[in-house]
């Protein structure tokens, strides 16, 4: 067998080991690639067993040109918040250039947003996403996702406010000398929007992803660099959209208001059904891009 037939023999034993084909199929498909009989059997227990591929042991002396990527595993933790002690998931980098706050969808602080955490600190952002339920006993004290929304529409958004005050005095304790940003997706979209408009200046940069623009914002004491990320076919977002862009520009802020013109809301997250994996793809090297660029000395 050849070093290009046994690749794609073993593609097969992978496709029936995730589920995507049967057995039956693996068979006749490793028949067409010329491997039949005990072989197709011996090829396909292998894979079954997880014995395929046997990785290479981590070691201190390896090539820095090598690079593994996984997203950092988070904490949960608590910390002083202005009424309760308020809870949130840490994800801490290896060697952070920043930190930055992370807030949820109406969902709450879910394990999607967890993920986002994680992947913030593995691409070099110490991440803090707070769960702005803490006072309610956290998201996970609700039965499901219709009871979160609920409780968090009864909540002033004074308090969110507060809270995420104090998150990024925690993250700013946690990321001494760092550079602060923030990022909120959907309901997190407009905590940032309200976190930026409300006289605060120790961010250095924030993103806002199709979070609607709230009524009378002005960034106001505000020094960061903002990007605003839109779904292009989300028309009740987008209709506040000229309301953000007129109150930066009367600010004099440095902005971007980036619209993604075949997506629609909510469309980063790859647990939904509204995902757009370019659009998402996108928008996170974007994002991270326009952190990396912020001025870090607020």
């Amino acid at each position: 067998m050849t070093e290009i037939q046994r690749y794609l023999a073993e593609e097969v034993a992978e496709d029936l080991v995730d589920g995507i084909i049967n057995r039956r199929e693996a068979i006749r498909r490793l028949g067409l690639l010329g491997v039949t009989g005990a072989a197709a059997s011996g090829l396909l227990a292998t894979f079954a067993s997880g014995s395929a591929v046997a990785a290479e042991p981590e070691t201190s002396g390896r090539s820095p040109s090598e690079t593994n990527w996984a997203p950092v595993p988070r904490e949960s933790i608590t910390f002083e918040g202005p009424r309760v002690p308020l809870m949130a998931a840490w994800a801490a980098a290896a060697k952070p250039r920043g930190g930055v706050l992370v807030i949820h969808e109406n969902r709450g602080l879910n394990e999607h947003i967890r993920a986002v955490a994680g992947r913030f600190a593995a691409s070099g952002y110490s991440a803090l996403a707070l769960d702005l339920l803490s006072e309610e006993g956290g998201t996970g004290s609700f039965p499901g996702e219709a009871e979160v929304a609920a409780a968090l529409s009864r909540i002033p958004p004074e308090r969110f406010v507060a809270d995420m005050k104090a998150a990024l005095t925690e993250l700013k304790s946690r990321v001494r000398g760092k550079k602060l940003c923030a990022v909120g997706y959907c309901f997190g979209g407009n905590m940032v929007w309200r976190l930026l408009t409300s006289d605060e200046p120790r961010l250095a940069a924030g993103a806002a992803y199709y979070g609607p623009f709230p009524e009378g914002g002005n960034f106001q004491g505000s020094r960061a660099d903002v990007l605003g990320v839109y779904g292009g076919l989300d028309a009740r977002v987008n209709a506040t959209r000229p309301a953000a862009k007129a109150a930066l520009e009367a600010a004099r802020l440095k902005h971007e208001l980036l619209t993604f013109t075949e997506a629609d809301h909510a469309f980063f997250n790859d647990t939904g059904l509204r995902f757009n994996p370019h659009g998402a793809t996108e928008a996170w090297r974007r994002t991270l891009n326009w952190f990396d660029a912020a001025d870090g000395r607020h």
